[in-house]
C-alpha cells in the first residue's frame, strides 16, 4: 500500500500527482522545480534554481520522516548541461560525503515553467 507525503514546506503539487509517495520503505519524491513553496517565486540562474529544487526536495524528504542522507537515488533534468559544474558544487552542499546517492542527469528539451532544474529522488524512509 502506498502512502501520499505532503507538505506546505515544498510546492503544491500542479497536476495530478503527489508531492510524493511512501511504499513500504521506500520514497518516491516527484521532481521538484525551484518554487519557493511560500512566495512563488522562481529565482534566476541555476545556482539559484538548484539550491531551490534542493530544499523542495529537503522539505519533502524530511516531511516523510527521512534525511538527505537517506537519498538513494536523484535524477536531475537540466535545461542546459553546460550549467553541470554549477549544479554539482550545489548539489554536493546537500548530501554528506560518503553518503551521496546514485544519480543521473540529463539535459531536456523544456521543463515545466520554463525552469533550469528539476529534481526527483528515491529515498528510504
Amino acid at each position: 500500500m502506498k502512502t501520499p507525503v505532503a507538505t506546505t514546506k515544498a510546492p503544491a503539487a500542479i497536476g495530478p500527482y503527489a508531492q510524493a509517495n511512501i511504499f513500504g520503505n521506500l520514497l518516491f519524491a516527484s521532481g521538484q522545480i525551484p518554487v519557493d513553496p511560500e512566495t512563488g517565486i522562481i529565482p534566476e540562474g541555476i545556482e539559484a534554481q538548484a539550491t531551490q529544487s534542493l530544499k523542495n526536495v529537503k522539505a519533502i524528504v524530511e516531511a516523510a520522516g527521512s534525511s538527505m542522507d537517506k537519498v538513494i537515488k536523484t535524477t536531475v533534468f537540466m535545461k542546459d548541461m553546460n550549467d553541470f559544474a554549477k549544479m554539482n558544487a550545489i548539489y554536493a552542499t546537500f548530501f554528506t560525503e560518503g553518503q551521496y546517492p546514485s544519480r543521473s542527469a540529463v539535459e531536456v528539451a523544456r521543463l515545466p515553467k520554463d525552469v533550469l532544474i528539476e529534481i526527483e529522488v528515491i529515498a528510504e524512509v
